[in-house]
């Protein structure tokens, strides 16, 4: 494996940008007398945004085990712990790939 500049350079590029947009919202939020509402909404909004990001590619490119996994998750999610959801979802996906041979 060699060196490849370009991608050390995009690497910290990034690094840089991810360091800047955080620290830049704390600046932000810590020289604020008071939060607005509509930047309080938003906050709010981050968990479900950041949530969705991480659990539809699962659902559109995953195969039926995950799709499976994650109707069961969101079953066993409204009525128990989160614990309880990951396990049950951990469950069928074990099952299903033990059952098909993957």
């Amino acid at each position: 494996m060699e060196f490849d500049l370009h991608m050390a350079l995009v690497i910290l590029a990034a690094a840089a940008a991810t360091f800047a947009t955080r620290i830049g919202g704390y600046i932000l939020i810590t020289r604020m007398k008071s939060i607005p509402p509509r930047m309080e909404a938003a906050l709010n909004a981050v968990p479900a945004a950041v949530l969705t990001t991480l659990v539809a590619p699962a659902f559109f490119i995953g195969g039926w085990d995950s799709k499976l996994a994650l109707a069961v998750a969101l079953f066993v999610g409204l009525r128990f712990t989160h614990t309880w959801m990951l396990v049950a979802a951990w469950m069928i996906v074990m099952i299903w790939r033990h059952s098909a041979g993957v």
